[in-house]
């Protein structure tokens, strides 16, 4: 007798891609959004299933905040917390009202980067699905625990000043460049708003 072996995608193989995830988000029907940190910034998108594959519809990096005047660190939970606030407001404005949360294959950490943008978007009026248990504390998000080890309130100053101008709506003339990638049926890139 022949044995037969099923080979396993390469994405699995390499550990890049929970598929028993991926399937459970997808049946959602919802466009996720996806976070992922890096050693510089926090990167968060917008994207949709499609059979050929995801599309992105919104990106953006903690980056960003330093054109509405963030001048600090943006990979901290502050700048994760003020990324996803914008993402959300950026997500309303182009009629993505509801998104389902895709941390990928990072590690559920409570009270951490990862959750403050989620909770960022979640309070830019975007509804995404998460306890508010998991988020950080407020005192953490607006950068206090900070402010109080760098005997330097700024940061907590800082924090407000861009909130507010997100919340006001300014980050449309700041972020006027933000990338909104579309596709033609070739593959190739048409333009980036």
């Amino acid at each position: 007798m022949k044995s037969t072996i099923a080979v396993q995608f390469a994405r699995k193989l390499s550990g890049r891609t929970n598929y028993r995830k991926r399937l459970a988000l997808l049946k959602s029907n919802l466009p996720r959004l996806v976070v992922r940190k890096t050693l510089t910034s926090i990167i968060l998108q917008v994207a949709n299933f499609d059979m050929v594959g995801d599309k992105v519809l919104l990106t953006l990096t903690s980056k960003r905040l330093k054109s509405l005047g963030w001048k600090h660190n943006c990979k901290n939970i502050p700048a994760a917390y003020l990324a996803g606030m914008l993402i959300g407001k950026m997500s309303l404005a182009a009629n993505i009202s509801s998104v389902t949360p895709d941390i990928g294959m990072q590690s559920v950490t409570k009270g951490g980067k990862i959750f403050a943008a989620i909770k960022g978007a979640k309070d830019a009026g975007l509804d995404v699905q998460v306890a508010d248990s998991i988020a950080p504390s407020n005192e953490v998000i607006s950068g206090a625990h900070i402010a109080s080890y760098a005997k330097n309130d700024s940061i907590t100053k800082d924090f407000e000043a861009v909130k507010s101008a997100i919340a006001s709506g300014s980050w449309k003339s700041a972020v006027s460049d933000a990338k909104q990638v579309t596709k033609s049926k070739s593959g190739k890139h048409e333009k980036t708003i």
